[in-house]
């Protein structure tokens, strides 16, 4: 589990390409060698956090971090930002 995502970022990822990381509490280890992957391979990586930002706002290019620490929230915010982010690419196209 700890390479799952690690695994399709290596075959999937193309130099340039975007990889979001979403965690929680900035620290999940898949998540984590997931955005390391991405950045060996010359993808541009946000993270996307709580509390601190944790492991994955020192290892992002972006970060977004959400300024709490109840996860619910946390949770909720990530949603909110995840259909602002696609709604903003929409739109460019």
């Amino acid at each position: 589990f700890e390479h799952i995502f690690s695994r399709q970022v290596e075959a999937l990822c193309l130099k340039h390409d975007v990889v979001i990381g979403i965690s929680t509490s900035g620290n999940s280890k898949n998540v984590v060698k997931g955005l390391e992957k991405a950045n060996a391979l010359g993808a541009i990586t946000v993270g996307l956090t709580g509390g601190d930002g944790g492991l994955i706002k020192k290892i992002s290019n972006h970060s977004i971090v959400v300024d709490s620490n109840e996860t619910a929230r946390i949770q909720e915010a990530h949603i909110l930002i995840g259909h602002t982010l696609c709604e903003l690419i929409d739109e460019s196209l």
